[in-house]
Order: C-alpha cells, then structure tokens, then sequence
C-alpha cells in the first residue's frame, strides 16, 4: 500500500521542533492526555523535540496492540527517568536486551505466588488490625485521611511480609521518611519526562532535590539489605531471593546492584499502588451506597462477627467485583508504553487492521482509563462504577484485553496475587467493624499529581459498628466466633454514657435530629429545631442521616429532616436510605420518631419521594410514628414557615404528649445568641470550606429591554476538573443595599464589628463565627440571607417585638393567622423580616433575635455552559438575572424596598462580579443521566429555553471539539471518506426575539456549519410579522423526523423551566402515540387501552435506557 493509502491519524496541530508540549498541561499531563481522546477520538498522535508518540484508547485498537508478537514494552519518558534510581529493575528493564531482568523474574516469581502469599496471611491480618484500631481509637468525628492512612498500610504490610521488618507508620506521628522521597522521585521524575533532556542536567535546585531523593531511598533499601546479611535467617521471604536467590536456568544470581534495584521497586510499586486501589475503592463505595451495602453485606453473611481467615477471602464473589471494577474505572498505571517487535517484520508497522500506519521510531502509549470505559465493551454506562458487571460470570465473558490493570503479557505486574489479597484482607476488616460515612458529603473526585495518582483531599469518617467500643474492639478482632452478648453489653455502655452526660449538664431529656441535605436547607431546619428544642428542655443531638445507620436511638424521641434530590437521597443521606431500605422485620422496634420532608413540586414524579419512604419504612419495621410527616415545598418560597407550623401543630405536642416538656411562649424568646458591638476594627472571617474561582470574563448575553440573561467565565483551582452535566454551585454575597439596610437599622456604625458568643446549653446556627470578632457587614454580606421572606413565626416574633404599637402588632398578627393575607402579601413579594423591620420601626428587635431568625446562606446552583475539551482550566456559566417589579404592598415612609423591585441574591450577585474579583465556588457532579453520549454517532434531541440552553452549550461546544480533533490531519478530500459522520443532534431553542435574547447564537451557527448540530429557533415574539411559535410547536411540526431519531436510539433531554418541561413532554407524548397509532415504532396500537399509560411507560424505557433526561429549574 502507498502513504496515501493510509488514514492519518489524527493529531493537535504542533509548533517547530517542540511539537505538542503546549497542548500537555506539565502540572497534569494524564488529564490533558485523557482530554485529547475526547477531542481526537481512539487514536491520536503528539510530538515532542521530535519523538512521536500514538495514543490509543479504544478496545480493538487495544487488543491489537497487545500482540506480544508484535509489540513488546517500551519505556517511556517516564520510565527511562525512573532508571537513575533503579536501572534494570523489574519494572523499568529493555527486555529483551536487559537480561537481569530474565534472571530477577524467575528468581522471583515462585516468592509472589498465590501459595506463598496464603502464608502472609497472619502478617497482613496484623498489620490491617492496627489500622482499624488507630481509626477506632481515634473515634467518629475525627476525619481520616484516607490515602495517607492506606500508604501506611500498604508499606508496612509489604515491608513485613516480604522483608521481615516493622516500619510501625502507624505508630508515627508522621509518615515514614521513604514515602517523601518516593513521591518526590516520582514527581521530579514525570516533569523531567516532559523537559528537553539538557535541562536535566543543569545544575538547578529542583535537580538536585531529585539526586538527593534517589540518594535517600537508595540508603533506605541499602540499610534493609545490610541488615539481613547481617543477621541471616532461613525465611523464604523476598528480601532473602533478592540476596541469595539463584536463577533455576543460569544458576546465576543477583549482583548486589541488582538487588539493590528491585528492591526499591518493589518497594514502591508494591506499596503504592495497592494504597492508591484501596483509597478509590473506598471513594467509588461511599459515592454508590448500594454497592456499599451489598460489599458489607457479605462480609456479614460470611464471616459475621468472627475474626477473618484465609478461607473466607475466595467466599467474597462481590468484594472482588469491587476490586476488579475499581481497577477498571482506576487503573493501577494509567499509561502503558508499547512498540514494535524486533521481530515484527511490517513495513510499515499498521494498527487497526491495516489503517493507521506507524512511523519508524513510533511509541504506542495505551490510555487504560479510557479504553477500560470502551461503551463498545462496557455498554452505555461505562462511566459508572457498577461491581456487578465484574462478577465472575460476566468477568470471564470480557473480550480479551479489556480489563488490563497489571500490565501485558510477560511484563505484567508479578505482584497481583499479593495486592490482591493485601486488598481483601483490609476492605473485609474494615466493612466488618465500621460504617463509613464521607466526612464532607459533597466531596467529588479530585486526584493528585504523583504518577500513580491517587485521591486528593479525600476524607472519611469511621464509626464502630454494633456498639463496639474501641476498649473492646481488640477482643473482637481476635474472637474465632462471635459473641452477641459483646456486642449487647457494650450498647448498654455507650447508651448509659449518652445519659451520664446529660445528667453532668443538669438535663434529664434529649432528642436525636438526623438531617440530609445537600444546599443546606434541612440542617437549617435542624438547628432551628436545636434551638427550639433547648427552650422547652431538651438537649438536641444533631448529625447526618448517614451518621444513623445501625445507629437510630431507641431511649429518645428522633426526627428525620430530609429532602430529595432528582428522586434520590441527599449525599449525606443516601447510606442510611440504603441500609433502612434493606431491613428485613422490626428491627426499629422501640424507636419513636418523626419526619420531615422538602422538595420542589416542579419534580412532580420524585416530589418528596424520600422523605415519604423513609417515613414508610421506618413504621413497616417497627418504629412508633409520633405524628404525621410534615412537608414543604421549595416552590411556594415558604418552606420556614410550614416547618415551624408542622413543629408546633405537629412535633411538639407529641413529643410533650410521650417524654414530657413544656411548651414555650413566642412573647418571652431566649436568644441562642449574645451579641457585643466593637467599633474600629474589620474582620472578613467566612470559614467555608469551597474552593475560590477567579472571574476573567462578565459578559451580558442580550439586548436592553428584554429579561437580562449573562454568562461569567471562572479560572478554576488547579487539579479541578468538571465534565458537561456538572453544576457550579456558588455561595453568594448578599447585595450591599440590602446589606447597609441592615446596618442602618439596627443603628450600627458603618465600621461596627460583633462579637457572638454562645450561652451555655444553646444552639446557635454554626454557620455564625462564634466568640471571635466578625464586621457587621461580613456578618450581613456572607454568612445570612437577609432576603428570605419572613415566616409565620417570625411574623409572631416580630409582632410581640413591637408591643409598643397595638396597630402594628394587629398588623402583624392579621399576616400570620390569614392563610390568604399571608401568601399574597407576604409570600408573593417576597418580603423579608428586614422589610418589615423597616415597615413597622416601632419593633425593638434584639439584634441576636434578628439573626437567629435568618436562614444561613444557601448556595445556589447552575449548569455548567462550557466544555473542558475547550478549555479545561476554566468553566461558564450562562443564567437569567432576576429583577422583576414587587407586587404592591403597603411600605413605610422611611424606606421604600429597594424601588419596588425584586432582586436574586445569587444573580444579583454574578452579575456585579468584574474580571479579577474571586468567587466562592465548587464542582457537583451531575447524578441524574444528564450528561451527553460518550461517542458520535449516538443521535440527540435537545429542547429549552432561554438560559435552559446553558447545558446543551456544553453538549455542542464538545461535539464540535470532538469533530475538529476527528477532522485534524485530514485533508478535504479524505473527510468525506474516512471519517464517520457524527449522528444528527436537534436543538429546540426557545426565546423571544432574533437578534435580542437568542442567546450564544453565533457560536450555535459555528458548530452548525461544523455539522454538531441542527439548531432550530421558535420565537414567541418575532418581529417580522410572523406568529409567534413555541419549541413544541417546532416539534410537533418535524414529528417523523424526530419519531425516526428516537426508534435511530437517539437521546433526549429537556432543559427549563416547569412550563417548559410539561409542555415539551406533552409534545413528545403527542409525537410517540400519533407514531404508535401508524405501528412506526414497531408496537401494536391495538393493544393500548390507556393511551396516557403507554406513554409514561414509553418515558420510562427510554429513563431505564439512559435515553430521556430532564433539568427543571424555578
């Protein structure tokens, strides 16, 4: 064949002699690597100072390459770096060439097989069981810093078992001195991969913490070495191979630099990639509570409470699906070198099937994390982390060469069995004895930069399970059967504990609140409830639902304070939803409780799902309900006061009517607060626990005299990464006008400063800095929401406040007891207690009742509108400003409210944001299905409007990135040719008028000239005479078309308003029964009797596929 023949593979277009290194981010290479498969497709080629190297991501590809016929290892960049510190080892050898590493392998083998490693066993077991003490002692509430804790495990598991000695780490305050100089080596080692080999040797201070690091690790094994020549034992561990071993070919041994080098490798390959396993195993079980629950129960059902023995580990089918499908999604080493065969006679070298040709001197580097998530392999929800698909009948069913965590052939990692059993000894001790709880709910995926890549920042929590005490837990560890009455006995001890404390604080009477929430509301629902609850004599214990599991009080009344979220649990919720829907009889007998529910009726399928479940299950397993469920909906912007109604019809008076207590007096408040006023002195304390994104781009989206829609443009923390889908959430700052209201009313001067103390035996909002100086306004601006309209309750505060003014307290007390008043006057135009502060000035607030009136700041959340393929760095948003004219009400002469205007605090807030300015902010993953297909040729139909474009901004803006890589390196006339066409995407946009609100819609005729899109516009007020049209009616108008698509598997997605969900739904039902009716989508029309059914069944195959997803905003 000629050149010409060839397809060429794809690649980013370079620059003289440095080629590609500006389209590799040297602080995360393997993300810019990851995202370059996105954008170019399964193949794809960088250069760098001349050397080529081809990356390939997709099965068959994969599965060709890894013909040790023709293709053999290849060091990399990285690898040849690595050969400063230990040359030939195991690892970073040229074989064939290296023949150390022939010899080192046989010698080693037989030491790291399956029967050697049974015998390890008791040495694993004890090093696993200092690691589940030193969690148990440390207690419940103290984070553990998960892969740091497991690098302790894992090195002086190996260290012991292999090498006979004890680093004891967990005995150390800090880390063991290798692990630095590990990670220094391996990081200085990967950025030394990606410089120009001269500056390598330029006499740099970065050069020289990199021979120092190599000069302590090499000290390390050296002294591990000595030590055993100098006191011998006959042990048949590794340390002993290495030293005296002898190849059972040559005869020959290991010089001792040899053993020198293979000891450090496996020092480090032996330890940290295990480590890295068990901290994304955790990661992936905590974030799927289902598989959690399936993993524990089989430690449960098959070792239960007896100490673990070799024979259980081949008894545990689901925890090694765990394993596998953790090593699927996060492969041990994610880049794997490869390159012609010596023997390999093509000329030239092709890979798929004769398509793509190889140059001479080529490196195939194999991306694993995404050819492991092939969907061509693992279906359309590759992306998912589902152990089921990895158990042993599916397992074995995987095309050759999908699943390659160890490696290749005769080069793959000669230590599995050891990792492996190491990882099931630990997850099986640890599921055992703890439940896990993450120790921040929101926490999402975040790895650091060293070579193996592990978890950053990632923290959990450890709480003992079956009311083991840490005191006990040593016994329990080392029991060979299992004993109940330890178990029973220690339950009683930490339940007479409880009420030992309570007795030391003169209280006799406590109540248990378990909150999920994921923005906030319902753990102010339950500090609120806290509060309440001190005034009528109860000390309130309060923590997440999570923290619940196995764990419910049964001596006290609980309340359940919930919310759903697109139907599922809160993120720190979704544990205990899993484990209460898994009871089997009465287990909660003896339990009293009480639930409350929010939710949004805009989700009408999912509307309260949660918290109505949880109420449901609780009784059918043998809870005493106290009163009826109480609910409240986001959408009627009134959820405060149907919480306290619910609290003082409802909770209160049967928690007085079964424990006793004395109801409290709205007229006499007790502040949970006290406040002292300081002057000259600025304090801008926030205690948030969110990154900080820089603005660099503010820009108006629309013309004047049509609602005003923005997008802002943040700089994202470095290692931050987000994926079309994702949300940005945002806490925003209250808007200064509103702020210095505040200020003016309470007679605060400008520069005032608060010092908040707590009273002994309260509950103030945590969100409130405590007993250290806070300015007024940081305190107004950032940690309350000023505008959150008043509640009946606070109505009632406010009305005993101005006892002064019968007239305004008659006032006031009308508000709060007219059902009609209320909601028209106060709910629909959204007035605040600031507002009525200023309405009626003859109220005497306290300012400490002022704040414990006001919710804590929310977050508030939106879709993310750009593409990482673009730009990776950096993220938008696109959002609609709220400033709509108030409805009429009567205001005082004082002070108008704000020119009558309604503002949002969170738009308000974008919209006054200048490049430069720093906003608090954080990446949600998306959790719902909206995300778009993975691969072109999968059709989409997306309707919206106005900001609802925001998300499919994002679709196209990487569909057409994606087509652009597809493109790169091709010739016109070889487009056409040998590039799939990318599948038809329809975008229903909705919007007012051409020209005025259709909103990105120069980018969206770029990417329709690309071909990543078919856009089609319905105008509602069109100016050129035309009437005006809806997306519906768009829809409706192309109904085969779009017919055709979903039968062609396309995706569909609705983004928008209720209203526009509703109608846009009603639109494709429409277009399903019209098709039906003409057997179009191949069903027999005859058969339906209800036509409304067969439609939401319809909704529900396509949901069940992965193919109809909605997000549906206020």
């Amino acid at each position: 064949m000629t050149a010409s023949s060839y397809t060429p593979i794809p690649s980013p277009r370079g620059i003289p002699f440095l080629g590609n290194i500006y389209d590799i981010d040297s602080n995360f290479p393997f993300y810019s690597i990851e995202q370059l498969a996105e954008q170019y497709g399964p193949i794809y080629r960088l250069t760098a100072f001349g050397t080529s190297t081809v990356y390939i991501s997709s099965h068959d590809l994969v599965d060709e390459a890894c013909n040790e016929s023709r293709f053999q290892k290849a060091l990399s960049g990285f690898l040849k770096e690595l050969r400063n510190c230990v040359h030939d080892g195991l690892f970073t050898a040229e074989y064939p060439g290296d023949e150390n590493w022939a010899i080192a392998h046989r010698i080693l083998v037989p030491i790291l097989g399956p029967l050697s490693v049974h015998k390890m066993f008791d040495d694993m077991y004890d090093i696993a069981t200092q690691l589940v003490m030193k969690w148990a002692r440390q207690g419940p509430k103290v984070p553990i810093a998960v892969a740091e804790d497991f690098t302790r495990l894992t090195l002086d598991t190996l260290v012991l078992c292999t090498m006979g000695t004890r680093f004891n780490s967990f005995y150390l305050e800090h880390m063991h001195p290798f692990t630095g100089a590990m990670g220094g080596w391996l990081k200085a080692s990967a950025d030394r991969s990606l410089r120009p080999a001269l500056l390598n040797y330029l006499p740099f201070g970065e050069n020289g913490k990199y021979w120092k690091h190599i000069a302590h690790i090499k000290k390390v094994a050296e002294d591990l070495i000595n030590n055993r020549r100098e006191n011998p034992d006959d042990k048949k561990d590794l340390l002993n191979a290495l030293i005296s071993g002898k190849d059972p070919k040559t005869r020959e041994g290991l010089s001792d630099e040899s053993t020198l080098d293979n000891l450090i490798t496996f020092l480090t390959a032996g330890h940290e990639t295990t480590a890295r396993l068990l901290s994304f195993l955790f990661y992936f079980l905590l974030k799927n509570p289902s598989a959690y629950k399936k993993a524990q129960g089989e430690v449960d059902t098959v070792v239960g409470r007896r100490k673990i023995s070799i024979e259980d580990l081949p008894k545990l089918p689901y925890i090694n699906a765990v394993l596998r499908e953790t090593l699927r999604l996060k492969p041990s080493v994610v880049l794997m070198s490869l390159k012609p065969h010596p023997q390999n006679c093509e000329d030239p070298v092709t890979l798929g099937n004769g398509k793509y040709a190889l140059r001479k001197g080529d490196t195939i580097a194999i991306l694993l994390t995404r050819s492991h998530r092939d969907p061509e392999v693992y279906g359309p929800d590759a992306e998912e982390f589902k152990p089921e698909r990895m158990l042993d009948e599916n397992f074995e069913k995987l095309p050759n060469n999908a699943w390659k965590p160890f490696g290749n052939g005769t080069r793959a990692c000669i230590g599995r069995s050891f990792s492996w059993q190491e990882a099931m000894i630990t997850i099986t001790i640890s599921l055992q004895n703890f439940n896990f709880q993450l120790d921040d709910p929101g926490y999402t995926l975040d790895v650091n930069k060293s070579r193996t890549v592990k978890p950053m920042d990632f923290r959990m929590r450890a709480i003992l399970r079956d009311g083991i005490k840490a005191s006990t837990l040593g016994a329990v560890l080392n029991r060979s059967e299992a004993s109940v009455d330890v178990s029973r006995e220690t339950i009683r001890d930490g339940e007479e504990d409880s009420v030992s404390k309570l007795r030391d604080r003169g209280l006799s009477k406590r109540v248990s609140i378990f909150f999920g929430s994921n923005m906030g509301t319902c753990e102010a629902f339950s500090r609120r409830l806290a509060d309440d609850a001190g005034r009528h004599g109860y000390v309130a214990e309060i923590d997440s639902l999570d923290s619940a599991v196995q764990k419910i009080p049964k001596s006290t009344p609980v309340i359940f304070i919930t919310s759903s979220y697109e139907g599922q649990p809160p993120d720190n919720a979704a544990h205990f939803f899993e484990w209460l829907s898994g009871l089997k009889s009465n287990e909660l007998e003896g339990v009293s409780y009480a639930v409350f529910g929010c939710g949004h009726h805009d989700w009408q399928a999912t509307f309260h799902k949660v918290p109505k479940i949880v109420d449901c299950l609780l009784g059918e397993h043998g809870a005493t309900r106290l009163c009826e469920i109480g609910l409240a909906d986001a959408a009627n912007s009134d959820m405060f006061t149907d919480f306290d109604h619910w609290c003082e019809s409802g909770f209160w008076p049967a928690i007085f009517s079964n424990f006793g207590g004395q109801p409290k007096s709205v007229s006499q408040p007790k502040s949970a607060l006290q406040v002292e006023v300081a002057s000259n002195m600025r304090a801008a304390t926030l205690g948030l626990q969110l990154q900080e994104g820089s603005v660099v781009q503010n820009r108006l989206l629309t013309q004047p005299n049509v609602p005003a829609k923005r997008l802002v443009r943040f700089k994202l923390q470095p290692d931050t990464t987000y994926r079309c889908g994702d949300y940005l959430t945002i806490l925003p700052i209250n808007p200064s006008d509103v702020v210095r209201r505040a200020i003016r009313r309470f007679g605060l001067p400008w520069d005032a400063v608060l010092q908040i103390r707590r009273p002994e035996g309260s509950n103030p909002p945590p969100t409130i800095p405590l007993d250290r100086p806070v300015s007024a306004f940081d305190l107004f601006s950032t940690y309350v929401e000023l505008s959150q309209p008043a509640s009946k309750r606070d109505l009632n505060v406010l009305a005993e406040a101005a006892s002064p003014d019968s007239g305004a307290q008659a006032e006031l007390h009308s508000l709060a007891s007219s059902p009609t008043r209320f909601t028209n006057e106060i709910i629909n135009n959204r007035v605040s207690p600031l507002d009525l502060l200023w309405r009626y000035p003859t109220i005497n607030l306290p300012i400490e009742d002022f704040l414990m009136m006001l919710p804590p700041m929310r977050m508030r959340q939106y879709s993310i509108s750009s593409s990482p393929l673009v730009n990776p760095s950096e993220c938008t948003i696109t959002f609609s400003v709220f400033n709509v004219p108030a409805l009429p009400g009567p205001s005082s002469n004082n002070e108008q409210r704000d020119e009558e205007r309604l503002m949002g605090v969170a738009s308000t807030y974008l919209s006054n944001l200048k490049p430069g300015d720093r906003a608090h902010i954080s990446i949600r993953p998306s959790k719902s299905g909206f995300k778009p297909p993975i691969e072109l040729k999968t059709p989409m139909v997306m309707a919206c409007a106005g900001s609802g474009l925001a998300p499919f901004r994002s679709f196209i803006m990487e569909r057409a990135e994606k087509i652009r890589g597809r493109h790169a390196s091709f010739s016109k006339d070889k487009v056409l040719a040998d590039i799939e066409k990318p599948a038809k995407a329809i975008l229903y946009v909705g919007c007012r008028t051409k020209g005025k609100d259709d909103i990105h819609a120069t980018e969206l005729a770029e990417w329709e000239r690309l071909g990543a899109v078919d856009v089609r516009w319905a105008y509602s007020r069109p100016e050129d005479g035309r009437r005006g049209q809806h997306i519906q009616d768009l829809m409706l108008a192309d109904k085969k078309e779009v017919a055709k698509l979903i039968k062609s598997d396309a995706r569909i997605y609705i983004c928008g308003s209720t209203g526009v969900a509703n109608t846009v739904r009603s639109a494709f039902k429409e277009i399903y029964l019209a098709q039906r009716r003409e057997a179009f989508l191949g069903e027999s029309w005859e058969d339906i009797e209800d036509k409304d059914t067969a439609a939401e069944k319809f909704f529900e195959r396509l949901k069940a596929q992965h193919r109809f997803a909605t997000d549906v905003f206020t």
